[in-house]
């Protein structure tokens, strides 16, 4: 039972509502591939992740699915006294394994269908009509002959009906991928998922690829989650010395390798958390890993579209007694002397350098890092770019004004000095019944 009040638990949702939102708006009309294993499909939590399919759906998110069978299949050659056979990972698929697969892809199909036609049930939601379309919509050549040996009816993705899935996704529809694929012969072959998903998401330049983990994801080697990766540390991480679960290699390989040819960001989830996917694609930190061509979170000058950012971050700061108030109208004068740390679209810390030339002094100034981001070395940043600007417009020492965090900066290397030495304009402009301490700091 919550011991949250009322009031209280009104004010988490609103809360969670306005942080969600933006996220809600800016994946509306996007286009998504979500890979999940035949692991995912036979396991308990599998209801909610297609309910959780079906609300993205509803909130206009163009969704390609693409599902996985290896479980499904080995039962099926189980069933029928067939050796599983693979070499360096992939299936070798003889005309009988062929049936096992086909009939596995076929049952899964189904299912997946069934369980969309159900909406989400007990909401409102429960009976809405989700169309889900599937086909004949992947076109594949045969693996061939590698190191001497036949895969035979494994196959490769050669390309992917784009017209028709794009026709299919502008109506609102979920397509739904299998891995199998046809020749223009009317062969079928066995295909990966991973490379069904990561071709379709490249040839439509998806806006994200999301592959669904079975094991615990990418981890340090502290066995600590790592939340982002661009391509150039994926590989690092890749070709290092420390083993990565085969899984885990995998999927961050095609991560990359959609990232190189125009994907925009792809995701490795936790499929066994559940709202997992939720969670990565509606929180600002999300709960797996991303990999992003582009750059997530950046430090860069400020623009006048900063402002009303800047305002919203410090002004808990202000209200406390930490910073002075800045009026809007001054910011907008002074933006040009601001640094910002953006994440994700959000102004996550903030700081500003006066320069005083005829004293060779800058002032340390606004220097404001988001609650939720603070002992993440985000302070640390700015201060290093601070003191960057200073040496770069020849100005030898850095000095701030603080009531509040003078330990902070004296672990960093400034030191108290009188309140007389501030250099002599701004002493025009100084608060002093702020009682602020002074401290400097020689480059």
């Amino acid at each position: 039972m919550s011991n949250k009040t009322d009031s209280e638990q009104k004010q988490t949702f609103i809360d969670w509502f306005r942080s969600t939102s933006p996220y809600v708006n800016a994946h509306r009309g996007k286009t998504l591939v979500l890979v999940f294993g035949g692991e995912a499909v036979a396991g308990k939590k599998f209801d909610s992740l297609v309910h959780d399919i079906a609300i993205l759906n509803s909130l206009g998110i163009r969704l390609v699915l693409i599902h996985g069978a290896r479980p499904q299949i080995e039962d099926r050659l189980k069933r029928d006294g067939l050796d599983s056979s693979y070499h360096d990972g992939l299936r070798i698929t003889d005309s009988a394994s062929l049936q096992c697969v086909q009939e596995a892809s076929g049952s899964i199909r189904v299912e997946i269908e069934s369980l969309l036609s159900m909406g989400v049930a007990n909401t409102p939601m429960s009976g809405a009509h989700i169309r889900v379309v599937s086909g004949n919509m992947v076109t594949a050549q045969p693996v061939g002959v590698r190191d001497g040996i036949d895969f035979q009816h494994t196959g490769v993705v050669r390309r992917l009906d784009v017209d028709a899935i794009e026709a299919r996704l502008s109506q609102g529809d979920i397509v739904l991928l299998s891995p199998l694929g046809y020749s223009p012969t009317g062969e079928a072959f066995n295909l990966s998922a991973e490379d069904v998903a990561t071709s379709a998401a490249i040839e439509l330049q998806a806006d994200k690829l999301i592959f669904l983990l079975e094991g615990s994801g990418v981890q340090d080697g502290k066995k600590q989650l790592i939340r982002e990766l661009t391509p150039g540390e994926a590989e690092h991480l890749l070709n290092g010395k420390r083993k990565l679960p085969d899984e885990v290699v995998k999927h961050l390989r095609s991560a990359v390798h959609a990232c190189r040819f125009g994907v925009r960001r792809s995701h490795l989830i936790q499929r066994r958390q559940d709202g997992a996917m939720l969670q990565e694609l509606f929180t600002r930190d999300g709960t797996g890993t991303m990999v992003t061509a582009e750059t997530f979170e950046e430090m860069r000058c400020a623009s006048i579209n900063d402002v009303g950012g800047i305002i919203e971050l410090i002004k808990p700061l202000e209200e406390n007694g930490t910073l002075v108030k800045r009026s809007r109208e001054r910011l907008e004068i002074e933006i040009d002397q601001f640094t910002v740390i953006e994440r994700d679209g959000m102004i996550i810390g903030c700081a500003a350098i006066h320069a005083y030339p005829k004293e060779k002094v800058a002032e340390l100034a606004c220097l404001a890092v988001h609650p939720e981001y603070l002992r993440q070395g985000h302070g640390e940043q700015l201060l290093m770019h601070i003191e960057k600007q200073a040496r770069s417009q020849g100005l030898s020492e850095l000095f701030i004004l603080t009531t509040q965090t003078a330990h902070w900066f004296q672990e960093r290397g400034f030191k108290q000095s009188d309140i007389k030495s501030l250099p002599v304009t701004r002493k025009s402009t100084c608060n002093y019944r702020r009682k602020s301490k002074l401290f400097f700091k020689y480059h």
